[in-house]
């Protein structure tokens, strides 16, 4: 067995040389300032104590560089995870609770162990079948929950938590006189210098420098005395070694979240890792990329981690800043230690409504508005998967959304594997003078009215064989006498008994009327098929073609010269000569 195959960080730290080391040094000091008010911010959202959210930045990310298959992604706490970690547990415990943090932390370790099992399953290629809609309305119903969730904390009002957007925002609204004007300055002044440096200066430390700001402000009115809570200090200490215990009578309450969690991050993290690998033209292996997610989550949450994925914001600075190897997010992950150690102090000087007015920042990028539009423009299919994904989220619960979204995604690609296009067509001549078949209807072009050629675009199996027979019978109604038939079954990627069936009686009926059968085939494994299944033996071995040109040649013999004697349609090349001979 290859040493890669166990730890995957050997193929690339062979590689290393003293470039892509102060390469990656740059990125991991770029990363750690990024993620340090990023890992308290995402905390607050997951109900757990700020330093949570800095554990899971750290431990994750090494584990995850080192085991993972991405040569940029950075992975750590990520705002879709942290909130429907907290939709898990707020109703089982009171969030920064001790019973909380070890309910957390079981949670995620059973997403790790999710995970490490899908991918030893080999499941990476299934995740691809998850519509890209449902991520976009996920996070975009997560990040509406999140910025109502924190709409609390930004008017200095203290309100129940929990429930869904319509809740939340009945409650808030009867705070409505309690609102505090200092908490309101602070928070919306955090939120306008991050849209500012965002918008302006993207390449410095947005995140910090708005929150240093609103730390700044909050000193200066004297906030404190004005009612305005503080995040409070977070202790100088390193994750330690604490696996849960206890508790494990939660785990049926647990699951569904947990699963939730566990599909969502691997759609994140593969999803990053995908298009940074073909952006930068390097291998990546889906499946090994869910053994590296679990592993950093199972780990994580023996040091006080809760679950994490694929980061999109720091795997975007970690390209960015110019990162060559996973070896940035150990820098990171370091760097991160030491400012933990020499800077947590400082973090009791951050007053709530800047945190939220952060968050709230965070939310408002979420939302993808541009994607949202050319999904809903685009296709309909992928709308009801929207909408569907993004009322569950809304309006019931945020792990619930994502079931949803994914079963509305299979139910999708099941539909349309069932309803495969099957196109009448016809020879157009192109530019270059050369005849092509096209769609016939689309096109406008003009019919044999005693032969069609028509394609089926899809699968031939038992869900498609019910639609595909009421196509065929709709085509022969429409035009009863085109008696003849060329079957092109190059887009057929399956073929069934079923399927085989319908050919077989089609074939029969055809034959029945004094008409002719032909297929064009040109795929080995299939044409193998269609013997196995007996259709050849039916339709015969001379009618049989692999190419639409040699069938249409041999289907003119069939036809009544009478007919062509006096047609003027002039669709296939023989046409002329078979005029010519019935005169």
């Amino acid at each position: 067995m290859r040493i890669e195959t166990i730890f995957p960080a050997y193929s690339w730290m062979t590689k290393m040389n003293g470039k892509t080391v102060s390469a990656d040094a740059y990125a991991g000091f770029t990363n750690a300032a990024i993620v340090l008010p990023q890992g308290v911010a995402f905390a607050t959202i997951a109900g757990l104590p700020p330093e949570y959210g800095l554990y899971t930045a750290m431990i994750t990310a090494v584990v995850a560089a080192l085991f993972g298959s991405s040569m940029i992604m950075i992975s750590g706490p990520t705002t879709a995870i942290s909130a429907v970690l907290f939709a898990t547990l707020n109703g089982i415990a009171e969030p920064g609770t001790a019973k909380y943090i070890e309910l957390a932390l079981i949670m995620t370790v059973l997403v790790g162990v999710f995970q490490v099992v899908a991918g030893l399953a080999r499941l990476g290629g299934l995740v691809s079948f998850v519509s890209h809609s449902v991520m976009t309305a996920f996070t975009a119903s997560a990040a509406l929950l999140i910025g109502v969730s924190q709409l609390a904390g930004a008017t200095g009002v203290e309100v129940e938590r929990g429930g869904n957007i319509i809740e939340r925002l009945t409650r808030l609204s009867e705070h409505f006189v309690d609102v505090n004007i200092y908490a309101v300055t602070i928070s919306m002044s955090t939120l306008g210098l991050a849209v500012f440096c965002q918008k302006y200066l993207p390449k410095l430390p947005g995140f910090m420098i708005a929150l240093v700001a609103g730390s700044g402000l909050a000193w200066y009115l004297d906030a404190a005395a004005h009612g305005v809570s503080m995040v409070g200090a977070l202790p100088s200490t390193l994750p330690q070694f604490t696996p849960p215990t206890g508790i494990f009578s939660e785990l049926s309450q647990l699951a569904p979240g947990a699963a939730a969690i566990a599909l969502v991050g691997l759609l994140e993290a593969i999803s990053i890792g995908r298009a940074f690998a073909i952006r930068r033209k390097e291998p990546f292996d889906s499946n090994q990329e869910m053994v590296g997610q679990g592993l950093s989550n199972l780990f994580g949450g023996m040091f006080q981690c809760y679950a994490g994925s694929g980061s999109f914001t720091r795997s975007g600075v970690n390209a960015t800043a110019g990162a060559m190897t996973p070896l940035s997010g150990l820098f990171a992950s370091a760097i991160l230690a030491l400012m933990l150690l020499f800077i947590g102090p400082l973090v009791a000087h951050i007053p709530t409504p800047a945190m939220a007015g952060l968050i709230l920042f965070v939310a408002w990028r979420l939302i993808d508005v541009n994607e949202v539009k050319h999904i809903i423009t685009s296709s309909r299919p992928e709308t009801v998967i929207l909408v569907l994904t993004l009322a569950a989220g809304l309006f019931i619960e945020l792990d619930f959304a994502i079931y949803i979204g994914v079963i509305s995604s299979f139910c999708v690609f099941i539909y349309e594997s069932a309803h495969p296009e099957l196109p009448v067509t016809a020879p157009m001549v192109s530019a270059s003078g050369e005849r092509k078949f096209r769609d016939a209807k689309l096109h406008g072009i003009s019919q044999c009215p005693q032969l069609v050629t028509f394609r089926l675009d899809g699968p031939l199996y038992f869900g498609s064989v019910e639609h595909v027979e009421r196509k065929l019978k709709k085509m022969r109604q429409e035009n009863p006498k085109q008696i003849h038939m060329i079957l092109y079954l190059k887009g057929v990627g399956k073929i069934d008994l079923a399927g085989a069936d319908l050919l077989i009686d089609t074939i029969r009926e055809v034959k029945s009327k004094g008409g002719s059968f032909r297929i064009v085939a040109l795929f080995p494994p299939l044409i193998n098929k269609l013997r196995v299944l007996h259709v050849i033996d039916e339709l015969g071995e001379d009618k049989l073609f692999s190419s639409k040109g040699e069938a249409v040649a041999d289907a003119t013999k069939d036809l009544n010269r009478n007919i062509c004697k006096v047609c003027l349609k002039d669709v296939f090349k023989e046409c002329d000569s078979i005029r010519d001979e019935a005169n």
